[in-house]
């Protein structure tokens, strides 16, 4: 089979460095940690932790928002995380779907990422930025951080024509479909299955449910109760909703538990999610990874959720080992 990396993906917690010191011994290539502030602890503080603690696995973000933090303050923690890691750490940013609608605002446009990144790298270069009409630099005294430039590969979060586009202009990689000149990685949920145990099992629907309600909460927030009413299930997940909320502050409810946890109305969705899509045993999931390889992806980030991540990190990595 082609190489390809085999990374994970998790929450920023009270257990991220403890995964991340379990990944880095299971073989993990890196592991990329999420950014919401809605929804989790600060991820730089967890990075910094867990670099400490690890000397080979990569640390990633999967992704910086923006419109959560001043570009001079990402510099600033992006040049501590890069210290710490002694290298081994990639920032990815997006538009911030669920993080902006988790505030009740939408992603943020395209344009103002890539003038982001563009003033992000050529602060990381040593140079002189404009922010909000003022010339902007990294003042830091030598020794209070890396020399200037550093050499932080800045990725992108690119589902579109338009975001692959900016990507081959700004970024070194991307998360999203194959790209044409860039290295591209793809996230995976799902599940290795005990010997004997069947797909649509409790267990199973508990360990990946999380990422696959995703769908219902997806169609609510895109498509309104239009879409969200289409699916299995959705009438009744979106009268909870409603019923819970008043319209201006239902998005404080369409993503409780984001790719984590199970809400009382989510589980009453797990009988019609899919339990197919990457759950098997060992040499079915290592089937599924060379697929994605034959696609042209350089990188898997798998996704683990559901009560026992470390027992879902450990059956994936042995999957991806599986001859």
């Amino acid at each position: 089979m082609t190489e390809v990396e085999l990374s994970c993906g998790l929450p920023p917690g009270p257990d991220f460095a403890d995964l991340v010191v379990l990944a880095e011994q299971l073989g993990y290539t890196r592991v990329w940690i999420y950014d919401s502030a809605p929804l989790w602890e600060d991820p730089f503080v967890h990075l910094a932790l867990a670099a400490r603690r690890t000397s080979r696995i990569g640390l990633a973000t999967a992704v910086l928002i923006p419109t959560q933090r001043d570009v001079m303050a990402m510099a600033s923690a992006i040049a501590t995380v890069a210290r710490l890691s002694g290298g081994r750490f990639r920032p990815c940013f997006g538009t911030g779907f669920t993080a902006r609608l988790t505030v009740g605002q939408p992603p943020m446009k395209l344009g103002g990422l890539g003038d982001y990144v563009r003033a992000l790298r050529q602060l990381l270069a040593g140079g002189t930025t404009l922010v909000d009409g003022k010339a902007v630099r990294m003042l830091h005294a030598d020794g209070l951080t890396q020399s200037r430039p550093m050499d932080v590969p800045l990725w992108l979060s690119a589902f579109g024509p338009r975001g692959a586009e900016l990507a081959a202009e700004i970024a070194d990689g991307i998360i999203g479909p194959v790209h044409p000149d860039l290295p591209t990685a793809t996230m995976v949920s799902g599940t290795v299955l005990d010997p004997g145990e069947a797909p649509d099992s409790e267990r199973v629907r508990r360990a990946i449910g999380p990422w696959r309600v995703l769908d219902w909460h997806n169609a609510y927030a895109y498509g309104g109760a239009g879409a969200v009413d289409a699916l299995p299930g959705g009438r009744a997940w979106r009268d909870t909703v409603e019923a819970l909320e008043p319209p201006e502050s239902r998005h404080l409810l369409t993503f409780e538990g984001h790719v984590t946890h199970l809400s009382d109305r989510d589980r009453m969705l797990l009988e019609h999610i899919d339990h197919t899509t990457m759950v098997g045993d060992l040499h079915s999931i290592r089937r599924s990874v060379e697929h994605l390889v034959g696609e042209g992806f350089s990188e898997v980030i798998y996704t683990p959720s559901g009560p026992d991540t470390a027992r879902e990190l450990t059956a994936f990595a042995a999957a991806g080992n599986a001859s």
